[in-house]
């Protein structure tokens, strides 16, 4: 089969490699409908994570076309989604909703998922079917709740997002877009979104965004606190993982507000007395994807949201290198790779 291995940092290639296989009795193999670059895998291809020559890829959707002798929930010929952590689903961490720290967690798609085949561990608890075969125009959006949805969705529900309050969102990537999303399917009065370019504002403003701020750092935290009588936002989406990105998020929540980080944090520091005296509460890390996902399938099953218009460029699987040169660049809010 084909699929992207990142040699090294700006260097990718699509390459022949090994069809997978079952390997536990708890696998599953899936030939994948859809995939997509995330902005996570930019940290390595910048340089700002090590890589040698990496599969790369975990968002994905598809058919399951071999199972484990133990696997009771699916049976070949499905659709399912999953997420970029598997999970068992049942120890008592996944039960209590954080399956991104199952006392099994593993690789969701260990061997990358920006293939043409994937190797699913623990398929019962880490896959969820679909109610049958979707429309090819639904694939995107089921692809954006294997990860970016999901992940904007828990960022949104750690912030404390719900009726009568204001959201300030921190990024304006896929993840951010997709956590007002979820603000305003989650009843968020006021949306703010923090954004500098006019494409990402006016999907923001698509998917629920009330106002919009373009300042960054103590001058955007000066904006959002004019904008909400000098007490800042009820609720923050954290979804940069940067410095500057964590500190506005904080210094924008009013005291006894939420924030919510997704971003995957790099060269972060809070001060300790900083964040006593803020009031401020924090919550986040990996998205336990798992827990949405029933609920997020059924609501684009039914049609209710389309996240998937996040996706601004499709491209062949072969074309995988042009896909991370255009968001690495900001062409592209977030690639779709055909396969």
């Amino acid at each position: 089969m084909r699929g992207v291995i990142m040699h090294a940092p700006g260097d990718v290639r699509v390459e022949d490699r090994d069809h997978p296989t079952v390997v536990e009795p708890t696998d599953a193999v899936i030939k994948l409908a859809a995939t997509c670059i995330c902005g996570s895998d930019l940290w390595p291809y910048r340089g700002a994570e090590p890589v040698d020559h990496q599969p790369m890829g975990h968002e994905y959707v598809g058919t399951v076309t071999e199972i484990g002798a133990d696997v009771r929930t699916l049976a070949v010929g499905d659709f399912v989604v999953g997420s970029f952590f598997a999970s068992d689903n049942t120890c008592e961490i996944c039960r209590a909703g954080y399956q991104t720290h199952c006392v099994h967690r593993q690789q969701g798609a260990p061997g990358g998922a920006q293939s043409e085949y994937a190797r699913i561990p623990l398929a019962d608890g880490t896959l969820v079917a679909t109610p049958g075969q979707p429309d090819p125009d639904l694939i995107p959006s089921l692809l954006a709740a294997s990860d970016v949805l999901g992940t904007g969705w828990f960022a949104a529900v750690a912030a404390e997002v719900g009726p009568g309050k204001t959201v300030a969102v921190v990024g304006d990537g896929a993840v951010g877009l997709l956590g007002i999303l979820a603000a305003k399917e989650l009843g968020a009065e006021r949306i703010i979104a923090m954004s500098r370019h006019a494409d990402r504002q006016a999907l923001a403003r698509r998917f629920g965004a009330t106002d919009i701020v373009e300042e960054r750092g103590e001058e955007g935290v000066a904006r959002i606190k004019e904008l909400t009588g000098g007490l800042g936002a009820h609720s923050t989406i954290e979804a940069v993982g940067t410095q500057e990105a964590m500190m506005q998020a904080i210094h924008a929540t009013r005291a006894g507000g939420h924030v919510g980080f997704v971003g995957v944090s790099h060269d972060v520091a809070i001060d300790g007395f900083q964040l006593f005296r803020s009031g401020v509460h924090l919550h986040g890390g990996p998205a336990p994807v798992r827990r949405f996902l029933p609920d997020l399938i059924r609501l684009i099953w039914d049609r209710e949201i389309d996240p998937g218009v996040v996706f601004d460029l499709v491209l062949p699987l072969e074309e995988a290198a042009e896909g991370y040169r255009a968001m690495d660049e900001r062409r592209a809010v977030k690639v779709l790779l055909t396969v």
